[in-house]
């Protein structure tokens, strides 16, 4: 008598949904637009005693960078808005990025800091990721509000002087970059230490 046939493996469940995939790309291109049209739009007028270098930059001029940083700019809004939508309505954001502890969060930065950090599961964060996503958020937040004020700083009057005025909203806006950018950096270079979360980022699975 023959064995019984195997019964064929079932696909294995999305990590990341197609639309969260599409909204992390974008969100990289975008991010990564708006910060080489920024630094050629810094160099135009420095804050501070340095300049990014050239080919780090895009737009090849002021106004080609501002073309740049605004078209990226929509781009950015554009993703963020799908993303809130889509997050906040099928409950992933909140499932995700909560509940964050400060008990938990000491718990895993003390494991980081021993090499011990654990991530069991693609797709699930420990409370030191979801600490940095929900800095991000509130980093593009800053970032948003204080372009604002840089693009239309007549019109925007009430927010301009909650960021200490138009120079200050400059101020605000760059170490906010800076701070984008570290996280960026983090990011990537935590994806490259566990690869098995960048191949779920691209394939899903």
């Amino acid at each position: 008598m023959s064995a019984p046939a195997a019964s064929p493996a079932l696909p294995a469940a999305p990590v990341h949904a197609a639309w969260l995939r599409l909204c992390h790309w974008a969100n990289a291109l975008a991010v990564v637009l708006m910060m080489a049209s920024g630094w050629r739009i810094y160099n135009a007028s420095p804050l501070f005693g340095f300049t990014f270098p050239p080919g780090w930059t895009l737009g090849g001029w002021l106004g080609g960078a501002l073309q740049w940083h605004f078209a990226a700019m929509w781009l950015l809004v554009a993703n963020g808005l799908v993303y809130l939508a889509a997050g906040i309505a099928g409950g992933g954001l909140r499932r995700r990025l909560l509940p964050l502890s400060p008990a938990g969060l000491g718990c895993d930065l003390r494991a980081a800091l021993r090499g011990r950090l654990q991530h069991p599961q693609a797709g699930r964060y420990n409370q030191l990721q979801r600490a940095a996503y929900l800095f991000a958020l509130a980093v593009l937040a800053v970032l948003a509000m204080s372009g604002l004020v840089l693009w239309k700083p007549v019109q925007f009057e009430l927010l301009r002087g909650l960021l200490g005025g138009y120079e200050a909203a400059r101020r605000v806006h760059f170490f906010a970059m800076a701070a984008l950018l570290a996280f960026v950096l983090g990011h990537a270079a935590l994806a490259l230490l566990v690869p098995r979360t960048l191949v779920a980022m691209v394939r899903g699975r």
